[in-house]
């Protein structure tokens, strides 16, 4: 479904734009209106993340986002019902960002089930690899339901095969080691990388890690699929406004 979606995208447009927000930051109110600021700017589909304690893929502005989100009471009911708000309100996939122990606690089948329920197609598990995810692929199948599994640059070829026959949907294939939000400098040194990440899979590729503006996006049009706005939307939320979101998403193409 979500792989379908993608690919029909692409037939009219040269990349696509994912973005993300922490859900509860700043708060759930001003989170639909920024979810509508970048949906009204174009954006193709959207990650939503569950904040969590120790988001140990996330750099500090979004490490910041999760606590604030957190400190404010926070829980993952609520999240899950603002997500399927977002995805009855909005004409584009979601996808539901967090960490495994969220799943754990809640019930991986529960939650797989709820995602369905509320129309979200697919999730992002940065922290499970594939050989502990019986449980939550089981019920991501039988839900039918897309697990987006991580490449990075360290990923051996054969490693990076063996994670693709669990995936559906995309890649998220991320830029450099580290995590999100620090410099990332794109230069032709990332062709290799990812024509091994084409060599892998038939899915359809997305990166991210550090893209942040408009010359980066021009970089990676016709290298990958999919470019994924992370940091720097909640930077600017930050640093300026909600007001500022939607011009920058619009700037980007």
């Amino acid at each position: 479904m979500l792989e379908q979606y993608l690919k029909s995208r692409l037939k009219e447009k040269k990349i696509l734009l994912m973005t993300h927000i922490v859900m509860g930051y700043p708060n759930f109110k001003d989170g639909h209106r920024i979810v509508e600021s970048m949906v009204e700017a174009g954006v193709d589909l959207m990650e939503l993340q569950i904040p969590f304690s120790e988001p140990i893929a996330d750099g500090p502005v979004i490490l910041r986002a999760n606590q604030s989100a957190l400190s404010k009471g926070t829980t993952v009911k609520r999240c899950l019902e603002f997500a399927k708000d977002m995805a009855n309100s909005f004409p584009i996939p979601f996808l539901i960002m967090t960490y495994y122990n969220i799943l754990y606690k809640y019930g991986v089948e529960k939650f797989v089930a709820t995602m369905a329920e509320n129309n979200i197609q697919g999730a992002i598990v940065p922290d499970l690899p594939p050989e502990e995810g019986k449980a939550y692929l089981d019920a991501m199948a039988a839900h039918n339901r897309s697990p987006i599994f991580i490449f990075s640059p360290t990923t051996p070829t054969k490693r990076m095969e063996y994670i693709a026959s669990f995936a559906k949907g995309f890649i998220y294939c991320v830029a450099r080691k580290g995590v999100t939000g620090a410099e990332t400098t794109f230069s032709e040194d990332i062709h290799s990388y990812l024509e091994r990440c084409r060599q892998a899979t038939n899915l359809p590729l997305a990166l991210g890690f550090g893209v942040k503006d408009k010359s980066d996006i021009d970089f990676l049009t016709g290298k990958v699929d999919i470019a994924v706005i992370g940091t720097q939307t909640i930077r600017l939320v930050e640093d300026e406004s909600i007001e500022s979101v939607g011009p920058f998403i619009r700037g980007l193409r």
